[in-house]
């Protein structure tokens, strides 16, 4: 989350880019023409951006869409005014899992272990905490499943966030994003003066706009102007880092889901509550491990964390 606002921040700096479009035109002034195609976006033409620069296009994309030859197809860069809103969405999205197990949770797992972990608590005093803490349990035993269930959610919600910021990224660059890191690796082991750079297809630094407008006699004229995009140098660089970074986070995502399906097997929370309380025996973590449904072996999974308190618990409930 913090990453995407970071960048979101970063493209607004005018110090760094300056303006974040500017474009040259005859006979139009640059401020009217600067805000035409700000507003209406900027185009490329995909086929000629692997073109010869300075013998075929002055630069990456850009050429007359309607030669004598041929029409070309063109690409319009709609994205580009939207970057820093939809990077500080994507942060929203990112944090909305966080949020609600925060609000959920409600500091429960504090509240159980208070005492239990401070330096300057006497010993009379933990004891009389550890017998709280196990009075609870015997309290509400059964009682945790809603609670494991809604962290649980949020784990799915953590899967399902980072699966649609794809999506919602690739259709947000025009169906550019889910190839975007294949091509740049791929162009990256290519030779320097043979390759296509998929970040001038996706991030032009220059593009094309055109303006009509009435001339003195009355007819519509056209004007094409050369625009210069600055931030796309940043951008291409932003979403090459998202796009490992959304792989990572949707395989570890993934990954912690399988094993969030493997904890409802009963003999793998055993195993693990093994793991968490090497102090206690192993018959009394199988005694627990009986007793607990699994919303009473995930706050315990969680409380295994502080060794005294775990500890104590599998003495008292076996």
């Amino acid at each position: 989350m913090f990453v995407l606002v970071a960048f979101s921040i970063l493209v607004t700096q005018k110090q760094y880019f300056g303006d974040p479009i500017d474009c040259i035109v005859d006979k139009i002034p640059a401020n009217l023409m600067d805000t035409y195609c700000w507003i209406h976006s900027t185009y490329t033409i995909p086929s000629l951006v692997g073109a010869k620069i300075g013998v075929e296009v002055p630069h990456p994309g850009i050429a007359n869409p309607k030669s004598n030859e041929e029409e070309y197809e063109v690409k319009y860069h709609k994205y580009y005014q939207w970057v820093t809103l939809f990077l500080y969405l994507q942060a929203i999205m990112f944090y909305i899992p966080r949020y609600l197990w925060k609000v959920w949770e409600a500091g429960k797992v504090k509240m159980l272990v208070m005492q239990l972990n401070s330096p300057i608590v006497d010993d009379d005093a933990k004891r009389e905490r550890k017998k709280m803490l196990v009075n609870y349990f015997n309290v509400n035993m059964h009682n945790h499943n809603f609670y494991a269930y809604r962290f649980f959610f949020c784990e799915l919600l953590n899967f399902a966030n980072v699966v649609g910021q794809i999506y919602f990224t690739d259709r947000f660059l025009g169906y550019e994003f889910t190839t975007y890191g294949t091509r740049v690796v791929q162009m990256s082991q290519q030779e320097f003066g043979t390759r296509s750079d998929p970040m001038d297809a996706v991030f032009p630094k220059v593009t094309k706009c055109t303006f009509h407008k009435y001339g003195s006699s009355g007819s519509i004229e056209t004007h094409d102007g050369l625009c210069v995009l600055p931030l796309n140098i940043f951008n291409e660089k932003i979403y090459i880092f998202l796009w490992f970074w959304f792989i990572i986070v949707a395989i570890i995502s993934g990954i912690g889901l399988l094993y969030r399906l493997a904890t409802f097997l009963a003999p793998f929370r055993q195993i693990l509550l093994r793991t968490r309380s090497r102090l206690a025996s192993q018959e009394d973590v199988e005694a627990v491990s009986r007793k607990c449904q699994i919303g009473d072996w995930f706050l315990l999974y969680q409380l295994g964390e502080l060794r005294s308190a775990s500890d104590c618990l599998y003495t008292f409930l076996c």
